[in-house]
């Protein structure tokens, strides 16, 4: 009886082991995230639940980052707070009352993850923490990223701090045409002030993709128990750019450099039209005139060669224009097709006005 007890035991315990490592890779499974995202026009490359709600780690560093950028001169000093001091989780160890600029505090935050940093630089902007998450919100749904909220600058743990795979694409997407930007992220190492030491911090960027990665230009890792493994990376080649995002992806190095080799391979940046090329000329209301209208920027977008011997290009515009019609007014809008699927569409303005 007691051997029989014992097998039963091992029985029962072996398919509760079975039933949680499902439950496990189940999990995993589910709420694993992946986009991949070129981003001159925005075009999604690749998507796995691009659009579940997730913890965003450290990666919430690139929205901190861009708001800085934009709110703030790069060579401003910033004086260290007692609240500064001490943060949990990664630190580039800042000591009250040291002085550093605010572009090296954004090396500290980018290549160090330095919460410390991101406490810092968000006191120095917004004056308190709750005014400066407050800005990076109303930045994020400025940007377009409406499905993401943000509680802190340096993504430690909080329920209501969370994003999507898409949303963190789209804002590093946007971040990436910021020169300042794209100069930290895309640095391997540097040096900066240390309070009264003799000698400086050396910051050795943690993001992987920048030393193994051909083209690679950032951006950023981030991890929490909660989070998983995160990583927002970059890559340029042959004059286009792409965004790879994984969120809780233990792999997240080999997967990002996947995307890259797949998706590399897979497009190319097709220039369709000139800026400024003449697209239509529309009637006046009460008027025997017409007036032209153009596109103010080069399209160039991401096709497959298939893609690109099957693209259609159509035109939303009205049949006449009012008669108090303004220069550079929008007015409609030119549209890339490949089958049912709008690929991309770009606005399309008035280029003189009616007096």
């Amino acid at each position: 009886m007691k051997k029989f007890a014992i097998l039963c035991l091992c029985v029962l315990f072996g398919f509760c082991f079975c039933k949680n490592t499902q439950q496990a890779s189940a999990f995993n499974a589910s709420y694993d995230a992946q986009i991949v995202m070129e981003t001159r026009t925005g075009r999604i490359l690749y998507e796995k639940n691009g659009d579940k709600t997730m913890y965003p780690a450290s990666t919430t560093k690139i929205l901190t980052a861009i708001c800085v950028i934009e709110n703030a001169d790069l060579n401003e000093t910033v004086t260290v707070t007692k609240e500064s001091v001490g943060v949990e989780g990664s630190s580039i160890y800042l000591t009250e009352g040291e002085k550093l600029s605010v572009k090296e505090l954004l090396y500290g935050l980018m290549l160090r993850s330095g919460n410390d940093a991101a406490t810092a630089l968000a006191l120095h902007v917004g004056k308190t923490i709750a005014s400066f998450v407050q800005l990076m919100n109303d930045t994020a749904e400025e940007i377009g990223a409406t499905h993401s909220h943000f509680m802190n600058p340096h993504g430690l743990p909080d329920d209501d701090h969370y994003v999507t795979a898409k949303d963190l694409a789209l804002i590093t997407s946007y971040a990436l045409k910021n020169r300042d930007f794209k100069e930290i992220v895309s640095t391997k190492k540097t040096e900066i002030s240390n309070g009264d030491k003799p000698y400086k911090r050396v910051l050795i960027n943690k993001n992987k993709m920048l030393f193994e990665c051909d083209g690679a230009t950032g951006v950023k890792t981030g991890y929490t128990k909660k989070a998983g493994r995160c990583l927002v990376s970059s890559c340029e080649r042959n004059n286009m750019e792409l965004v790879s995002v994984v969120l809780n992806c233990p792999p997240m190095f080999e997967t990002a450099k996947a995307h890259f080799e797949k998706y590399f391979a897979e497009y190319s940046l097709y220039k369709l039209f000139e800026s400024d090329f003449i697209v239509d000329f529309i009637p006046v209301e009460n008027s025997d005139r017409q007036c032209a209208l153009y596109i103010k920027n080069d399209v160039f977008i991401p096709l497959t060669e298939e893609e690109y011997k099957k693209i259609e290009i159509s035109y939303d515009l009205p049949d006449r224009l009012p008669s108090d019609i303004k220069k550079d007014e929008e007015v409609g809008k030119i549209q890339f097709m490949v089958g049912n699927n709008l690929i991309f569409s770009e606005k399309i303005y008035t280029i003189n006005g009616i007096n």
